[in-house]
Formats: structure tokens, sequence, C-alpha cells
């Protein structure tokens, strides 16, 4: 039986979050269904298959949908893929999932963050977001993992990345948003951070990509790809709108040190050559509403650092760019022993985020 704990933190319990890198026995997603992005639309859902189908090859995978959602998710995906009924407002489960955490005696357990909907009443995207904030608890109860709920602090998982050594990454315009916790200094939430994760150091980037929608969470600028190493975004474009913040971004961890001491090693990734826009002629098809196609001429947050790592694979965002196949390279040479998958997930993009937006990863149970 799944049960809340209280009283004490993972720090104090010896729990701590993995890196990605290490063994995962489940990749969770939630199919979409919310309408004000194209959910609904055939090639959003074709997507999001194609993520679970070739994550499934790698890792177990569990679809959460909601009851009316079920028979369509069932029709869609593969027998591979074990689907399971839990209301939801919407599909990025990166941030609204549980964060999972392991200690050295075998056992699982995660932090249920507060859930706004990134922002809440102050700039977050909708209202109501009461039926995903419930979504971890639920999955904890039917996973039977138990629990700790950081009840009056906001946090999402796209806006950290850890090493699983001490060291956590995240952004200055994420969690100092004042839409997350307003009621905390920037030490408070650093606190927060290392009691909840069981790291020691955080490492501060200033910016994201995507103010208009996250705030800027790290997974779409820099993530940590083994001890001592992070991939960052990068182009020398000056008329990429992306590139002062990926200059910024990549300059500033050249001369951060993590948790142990080390200088990090910095990988570039290139960014697309194109900036994405959404753009009427694209999603003139799409199987939904007009109000609920994007507007014309957003930009979309579009990285190919946003990618999964699950056993032994990376799963990398493509969208039809030139710089496609150079960002694949880049990572396969990140990840010499992975197998470096691309998957086309432009259609996901235009919802305001890609694959690691999308899943949420469960680690193995260590030996006992």
């Amino acid at each position: 039986m799944a049960k809340r704990i209280k009283g004490t933190t993972p720090r104090e319990d010896g729990y701590r979050m993995p890196a990605e890198w290490e063994r995962q026995d489940m990749v969770y997603m939630v199919w979409p269904e919310r309408a004000g992005w194209p959910n609904y639309c055939l090639d959003v859902r074709r997507a999001y298959c194609r993520v679970a189908e070739a994550i499934s090859k790698h890792t177990p995978v569990t679809m959460i949908v909601s009851g009316r959602q079920y028979p369509d998710a069932r029709v869609h995906l593969s027998d591979d893929i074990r689907v399971i009924e839990i209301s939801n407002n919407d599909c990025w489960f990166r941030d609204s999932g549980p964060t999972f955490l392991v200690n050295d005696r075998g056992g699982v357990r995660a932090c249920d963050w507060e859930f706004n909907a990134w922002g809440g009443l102050y700039d977050g995207l909708w209202f109501p977001w009461d039926l995903d904030d419930l979504v971890p608890r639920k999955l904890c109860e039917i996973e039977g993992i138990d629990s700790y709920r950081t009840k009056g602090f906001v946090l999402e998982g796209g806006s950290i990345s850890v090493d699983g050594e001490g060291t956590v990454l995240t952004t200055e315009m994420c969690l100092l948003s004042p839409g997350r916790n307003p009621h905390m200094t920037k030490e408070g939430i650093e606190r927060m951070l290392c009691e909840y994760l069981n790291c020691r150091k955080v490492l501060w980037l200033k910016d994201g990509i995507d103010p208009w929608e996250t705030n800027g969470h790290v997974d779409d600028v820099a993530v940590f790809v083994r001890p001592g190493e992070v991939a960052c975004i990068y182009t020398d474009d000056p008329a990429h709108p992306f590139y002062k913040v990926a200059q910024d971004a990549y300059q500033t961890l050249l001369g951060m040190t993590d948790a142990k001491g080390r200088r990090l090693k910095v990988h570039k990734v290139p960014l697309t050559k194109e900036p994405i826009y959404y753009k009427g002629a694209e999603t003139a098809e799409w199987d939904c509403l007009d109000e609920e196609k994007p507007a014309d001429g957003g930009l979309c947050a579009a990285s190919y650092v946003n990618f999964l790592i699950s056993n032994g694979a990376v799963f990398v965002p493509q969208y039809d760019d030139p710089n496609d196949g150079c960002a694949l390279e880049a990572i396969r040479e990140i990840f010499p022993d992975h197998e470096v998958v691309g998957i086309h997930t432009r259609d996901i993009v235009y919802g305001g985020g890609n694959i690691h937006c999308i899943t949420q990863n469960r680690p193995a149970a260590g030996e006992v």
C-alpha cells in the first residue's frame, strides 16, 4: 500500500533523484486531449505513438489516458504499450508527473511537486489544473510507490536536470518566476531542491528559450549527459532568435563546477538552422477546430536537447530542418555507446515542448 511520507525529506531518508542515464523500469506518457492546442489532431496523436513505440523497444511504456480517451489510445497504440486510466488535464507529464527517487537499498519513492500549469493565476497556461495536480498521487498509489508531497512548493520536472552525484541544473527565469514560489528566496528554493532531490549544489543558468510558456525550462537549453558533462544548445548565427540565450548558457556552463568540484565539459548541440514558427499552411489540414490551432507567427521552442535518455538509447526530436542530421551526429558523439533514435516530432513542438517534456522515467529499483 503506497503512503505519503510525512515529517522527513528524501535527503533525510537517503533517497536521491538519479541521473537519466541510470537504469529505468518504466517511461510514462499521457495521451493528448486538452482543447486549446491541437491535442485531438491525428498528426499529434501519431507523433505521440511514434515516441511511445520507439521507447518501448528499450524500456516498458505506460500511457495514461482519461476514460473517454481510452478507446482512441488503445486503437492507436500497439499491445506492447500498457494503457491505464487516470483523469488528467493535459499531456506534459515531465512537468505534471512525479519525480522518482531511489536509495541504495533497492527502494523507489517519488516527489509529488505542487503543480499549477506553469504559473497558476499569475501567468499559467490554463485553468483548471486540478486533475493534473492529482495524477502523481494516483499513479503512485497504482504502482505502490511511497511519495513526498511538497505542499506550498511548485516545481516542474522539465525545470531541472541532475547528474545523480549531487548537482542540479536549472534556470532563474523559471524557478524565480513570480508564478511559482513568490514567497521564497533563491536560497530557500535551493534548500528545497537539495532536500527533495538530495543534491548538494545548484547551478543556475539565467534564461530559457520559451519565456512565454514554461518560463524557460532548462531541458530545452542544457542537460547533464554524464557526470561532469552537459549538452547545451548552440548557434553562432546572431540572427537566430535563440542566439543570446544559447551563447550565455554555453559560456556560463564553461565556468561552472559540479558538486564534486569538476569543471564542466560542455558539448555543443546545434539549434535548428531555421527558427520554427507556427504556420497556418502547415496546420491547415489538422483535424481540430480552427480556434484550437496555433496562431500564425508564434515562435516555437524547438530544441534538439529536449531528448530522452533511456536504457542505452537517446530519443531525439527531428523537425524537418537542415540541421536534423547535424544534431543527431552531435548527440552520437556525446553518446558513443547508445543508440541515437531520431523521431519526427514537429507536430508536438507546436504544443510547446517535445520528447523530454512528454515523458517521465521511473528508475529501476536497485539490489537490496
